[in-house]
């Protein structure tokens, strides 16, 4: 595992990631364009979790299965015609379905995640993991800002294209610069589905892992699924272009996540899991402010999201490694288990957030952030407790 090879898979997995992101920002322009009320133009994100997640359960496993190359590149073509689809959708109906296809296909990341971890040594796992998390969050980050001032420029279909684009250039290059390998296993295709079911039945560090990560990503996802709802409400009167600048500030989360692997890699992954549940909560006091709107409501949304945002990313790299470390052989159907579980959970605070927004405003979202972030805590001390009697 060379640095480029290092670097050049962060950057593939920030691309597919994106995917799922992006479209948070122009939600009010797909409204608008396809003249359906914002918060119905707000499931777009929502079936891209979704798709996400069934992706995850149902492609993941092949990383165990079928050679990693092959498997990268056929996933980025897939994304890339699905994305291209979307953006000649011609209503909101085939352009849902085309998430939920973007959202199955570009599940690279998680499949990348477990292959890195495979290629370095154990000591330096929670690094890698955390260089490869850095990526992703700089796509999903990126991704925002980019959709939103795109999509203000020119208009909502333009991300859609362009992201097309991206996701074939990264089929070939990826194609070009991965080494052949052999498959972890020859289980049949119906074997490995049911292997991650298997696994979280068996291993209950795995489902403490799973239940953090649901929680926290369903909390973060309930946030950014409805912010941009507040942004170009009559509250601020921004446009789509706000929400992807409130996702550049975010940026500095790309930093905090190598220093979390390390952490992880010296104290274990409790001290950090504990700091983030605790700040997740901090996080939702903070963003309460930002519904009295104007710089100051702002200045609350910025440092609110930027907290929230590192946490959630530390959080998912205390929960991997903590996962990973369970086998060295089942990397894929871990990670599987893990991700869909960390989806579902996002899929449904996303869809939370937006019913919470349109029944109790943006205090009503910081509420539910608050609820979920308490669910992972009590099952935290609850196991810290059950660690000492």
């Amino acid at each position: 595992m060379t640095r480029g090879m290092l670097w050049l898979l962060a950057v593939a997995c920030g691309v597919a990631v994106g995917n799922v992101y992006f479209p948070q920002a122009i939600t009010p322009l797909v409204a608008e364009g396809l003249r359906i009320p914002p918060d119905r133009a707000a499931l777009v994100v929502t079936a891209a979790q979704v798709g996400y997640a069934c992706g995850i359960f149902l492609l993941v496993p092949l990383g165990d299965r079928v050679p990693y190359r092959p498997l990268i590149a056929t996933l980025f073509t897939v994304t890339g015609l699905g994305l291209a689809t979307a953006g000649f959708a011609p209503s909101f109906g085939p352009l849902f379905a085309a998430g939920v296809a973007v959202g199955v296909a570009t599940v690279i990341a998680p499949i990348i995640g477990p292959m890195v971890a495979g290629m370095v040594a154990p000591s330096r796992r929670g690094a890698a993991s955390g260089t490869m998390l850095a990526g992703s969050i700089g796509g999903m980050l990126l991704a925002r800002t980019f959709s939103g001032g795109v999509g203000e420029w020119l208009d909502w279909r333009a991300p859609y294209l362009m992201a097309s684009g991206l996701a074939f250039v990264m089929a070939v290059a990826l194609w070009r610069a991965l080494p052949p390998s052999e498959p972890h296993t020859r289980q049949s295709y119906p074997d490995l589905l049911l292997e991650p079911l298997r696994l979280l039945r068996a291993e209950p560090e795995l489902r403490r892992s799973c239940l953090y990560q649901a929680m926290i990503f369903g909390a973060f996802s309930a946030v950014w699924g409805s912010v941009a709802l507040l942004l170009t409400g009559p509250v601020y009167g921004y446009g789509a272009q706000a929400v992807g600048l409130l996702a550049l500030v975010n940026a500095a989360t790309m930093a905090a996540t190598p220093v979390a692997g390390r952490i992880v890699d010296r104290r274990g992954s409790d001290p950090v899991n504990l700091v983030c549940m605790l700040a997740v909560i901090g996080a939702a006091a903070v963003l309460t402010f930002g519904a009295a709107g104007g710089v100051g409501g702002l200045v609350a949304l910025v440092l609110g999201t930027l907290v929230l945002d590192v946490a959630m990313q530390c959080g998912m790299v205390a929960n991997s490694i903590r996962m990973y470390a369970l086998s060295d052989t089942h990397r894929g159907r871990l990670n599987t288990a893990y991700m869909t579980c960390a989806y579902i959970g996002g899929a449904v605070g996303s869809w939370l957030g937006v019913r919470a927004y349109v029944q109790f405003g943006w205090r009503g979202v910081c509420g539910l952030v608050v609820l979920m972030a308490v669910v992972a805590l009590a099952r935290h001390v609850t196991f810290r407790r059950s660690l000492t009697s």
